[in-house]
């Protein structure tokens, strides 16, 4: 790819993402791609890069037939990077946290170890936890993970990143399977999640996997829809 053309929007991408910082409000439009390709005297097709990026980075969202605003930063963004909620959040310079945790060492049920490739009744660890940033509850989450990759005194260290904990267990994350599907919150999670009953919820279900294919984690987490969206760049390839 030519290394002028990388120049270019990675600058307009850093300009659009102070101007945002110093002052463009949430949900305020940006300027029309032709508006943007007068401005900073590039093509369309470095618009339209730069602009991915800054989709990809959480601090802007576009609308078909109406253009690209800028994001709320009481949303959290996810993007098709394999991060964690804790990592997602700080990317947004919130501050991750965990509440109503529970863990337990309990036997696989039968859906939990096809996903984990272990033995019906194989020992995991459950972690179960509402999480939050800025302290405002966002998602409630379970997690098993094989009970033979984590010390017993494991929990301490999951109160804050799952993600970082396995790392300095020397287990990295690589890959994974997910899968969202829209929802609404029941009674019991609408008090969880302090939204009223039948709110829409994100409910994601993923497979996580370690650069040697093992499975190390299976997660269930259901999002607030009022602040968290998942947003992904699409690129359509050769058609036959």
């Amino acid at each position: 790819m030519d290394g002028n053309y990388e120049l270019k929007y990675e600058a307009m991408r850093a300009q659009i993402a102070a101007d945002i910082s110093s002052g463009l409000k949430p949900h305020e439009p940006l300027p029309s791609e032709r508006k943007l390709m007068a401005t900073y005297g590039v093509s369309r097709m470095t618009v339209r890069r730069a602009l991915a990026l800054l989709v990809d980075d959480g601090l802007v969202y576009s609308r078909r037939g109406s253009g690209t605003y800028v994001a709320d930063p009481a949303m959290i963004s996810k993007s098709l990077s394999l991060t964690s909620f804790s990592e997602d959040v700080r990317e947004r310079g919130m501050t991750p946290g965990a509440r109503s945790q529970q863990v337990r060492r309990l036997p696989a049920e039968a859906d939990v170890a096809a996903d984990l490739a272990l033995s019906p009744g194989a020992p995991v660890v459950h972690l179960e936890r509402v999480r939050t940033a800025d302290g405002l509850p966002l998602c409630i989450e379970e997690v098993w993970l094989p009970a033979d990759l984590v010390p017993a005194n494991f929990a301490e260290g999951a109160v804050t990143s799952l993600y970082d904990t396995l790392s300095d267990l020397g287990i990295e994350p690589e890959m994974a399977s997910q899968t969202i599907r829209a929802t609404v919150v029941n009674v019991e999670q609408a008090t969880q999640l302090d939204v009223a009953p039948h709110s829409a919820a994100f409910s994601v279900s993923r497979t996580t996997y370690a650069a040697n294919a093992r499975p190390i984690e299976r997660a269930h987490s259901l999002y607030r829809a009022d602040r968290y969206d998942f947003t992904f760049s699409i690129h359509r390839g050769a058609r036959s």
